[in-house]
């Protein structure tokens, strides 16, 4: 009874390690510090700023400078968000092929609204999301559900009746959580030393089109 698909923004349909490794690179720079590399950004992408300031400069949200290092990175990537951000291969034909089966999809990202409100309009989606719920919409973040029940809401369904796609551990405990099927989206931002098969999605895909094979 999946009536909708709701999906992961970031190492889901948009490769959007790139703009966020250069934005990192520049803090460091301005610190004095060496570059990170792409092949070390790419796995902490769907982390965002808290992810990617512990790779680069050790730091938890716990330290004292961690703020002022954050609101300096999300400085510069708004300098750079829509760079390099693509989206991934088949992404649309998925979004076609959802549609063609009476479907409709939307988007529960952790990112702030700042920039998705933004990007997402600028992604060459092949049609246009029922719902964006970003990280800051309801005032909680994945993995709490409440934004889960919010996309759902919007869009005149039971959260029982959505299917959650996305490349995190938050992403399935929030979807769980919120009573909706979860798949993991396989191609996404995931570590070596992350876990993904005890983090419970129901499904695990290895490309976007094979999404299909479930809905």
């Amino acid at each position: 009874m999946i009536k909708a698909v709701l999906f992961d923004l970031d190492g889901t349909l948009a490769d959007t390690a790139r703009d966020l490794g250069a934005a990192l690179n520049r803090l460091l720079a301005e610190e004095g510090l060496p570059p990170q590399p792409y092949a070390a950004i790419r796995p902490l992408a769907s982390h965002g700023a808290r992810g990617l300031i512990k790779l680069g400069l050790g730091l938890e949200p716990e330290h004292p400078r961690f703020e002022e290092y954050r609101l300096r990175f999300l400085d510069h990537y708004e300098a750079s968000f829509t760079d390099q951000t693509c989206l991934f291969d088949g992404v649309n034909e998925l979004l076609d092929g959802l549609l063609s089966r009476d479907l409709r999809w939307g988007i529960v990202t952790n990112k702030p609204m700042r920039f998705t409100d933004r990007l997402i309009p600028l992604l060459p989606f092949s049609s246009t999301p029922a719902v964006t719920v970003s990280g800051d919409t309801v005032g909680v973040a994945k993995p709490d559900p409440r934004p889960m029940f919010y996309a759902a809401e919007q869009i005149g369904m039971a959260a029982e009746h959505c299917l959650y796609v996305g490349d995190a551990e938050r992403d399935i405990v929030a979807g769980r959580n919120a009573g909706m099927r979860t798949v993991l989206a396989n191609w996404g931002y995931i570590a070596a030393d992350d876990q993904p098969q005890t983090w419970g999605a129901d499904v695990t895909i290895e490309h976007p089109l094979d999404l299909l094979k479930y809905v």
